[in-house]
């Protein structure tokens, strides 16, 4: 646990790192305003519908100076294959998104969701993780997203943002930060830890989403709720980096263990993976982005519930 501290503990003074050292995972609205004329940074507002944050429209309104906008929801972020929902695209496909919106390799990516709600910082960390997919590491997210720039009393611009010209973006493809289907069937006898990152109704399967065909959570999975790591502060929602050790120790889970994050469609999951990857420094994380939209396809592959009046989950083969 103290392990877990230290590593927390150093990453939340990151923010006050100098020019020359690695972009830090996470910064706040004073970090973004001192480097907002490099030249090499590239501001991506991901807002979009889900997180109740507008869309292009609410971008043309009002946007941080110099951004570029990309829906998370409407631009190929994400994509339905075989009845699933919110899988990576094959790479050549995110290389031509992220090379259209003018990024390059050797840009600064600082990406912005709404900081409207909880759910919404989970477009932000699923554009990171699908940079970090591709083995771009000079990506950051910016906490409290374009609410707490506005929030920190920063100018704003209106219109269409910046047109920059297409880049030749190429990606390297890094497996290890992806969970497949067969890694998470074969983590059930193993000793890695499965994450699940749906809030607790969900895991209990008390509720479900209609992107799974049944209720319940993959056995022997830890739950871990997205939505405990972010708190709001006047109508800002923020990534409370103080709470990290607490929920991480609560959900009694091994910094030193291969870990796979799930939700229902591989959004929510990936506000854990960053918190877990990026900034407790846990040394293997990997996303399952079919999470229980694709688990739950096939009857034969068993669920856990939890039955009413106990304090625990049964098995419950469909």
């Amino acid at each position: 646990m103290s392990r877990i501290l230290a590593i927390v503990l150093l990453v939340a003074s990151s923010l006050a790192w100098a020019d020359g050292d690695r972009t830090p995972p996470l910064v706040d609205a004073s970090w973004l305003e001192a480097h907002l004329e490099r030249d090499s940074l590239v501001v991506l507002d991901v807002r979009s519908g889900i997180d109740n944050g507008g869309d292009r429209s609410s971008f043309q309104n009002a946007h941080i100076p110099g951004a570029v906008y990309s829906s998370y929801t409407d631009d190929g972020w994400r994509e339905s294959r075989d009845g699933v929902t919110g899988l990576l695209p094959p790479v050549a496909n995110v290389e031509r998104l992220i090379g259209s919106l003018g990024i390059s390799n050797d840009d600064t990516v600082v990406v912005v969701s709404a900081g409207t709600g909880a759910t919404d910082f989970g477009s932000a960390a699923r554009v990171y993780w699908t940079f970090r997919v591709l083995g771009h590491d000079d990506v950051t997210i910016l906490n409290g997203g374009f609410a707490g720039w506005k929030a920190a009393g920063y100018r704003v611009d209106s219109g269409e943002g910046t047109q920059r010209n297409v880049e030749q973006f190429e990606g390297t493809l890094q497996p290890d930060l992806i969970a497949s289907l067969e890694e998470v069937q074969e983590a059930r006898g193993s000793q890695a830890q499965l994450v699940d990152a749906r809030p607790g109704d969900y895991f209990r399967g008390e509720n479900q989403s209609p992107a799974a065909r049944a209720p319940g959570t993959i056995p022997g999975s830890r739950s871990l709720p997205h939505a405990d790591f972010l708190g709001e502060q006047n109508a800002v929602w923020y990534l409370n980096e103080e709470g990290i050790t607490a929920r991480i120790n609560q959900a009694e889970l091994n910094a030193g263990t291969r870990t796979i994050a799930f939700c229902n469609t591989g959004h929510w999951a990936a506000t854990d993976w960053f918190v877990l990857s990026e900034l407790a420094g846990f040394e293997e994380v990997a996303l399952y982005d079919g999470s229980m939209a694709e688990w739950s396809q096939d009857s034969n592959r068993p669920l856990q519930v939890a039955k009413k009046g106990l304090g625990k989950l049964l098995d419950l083969f469909n």
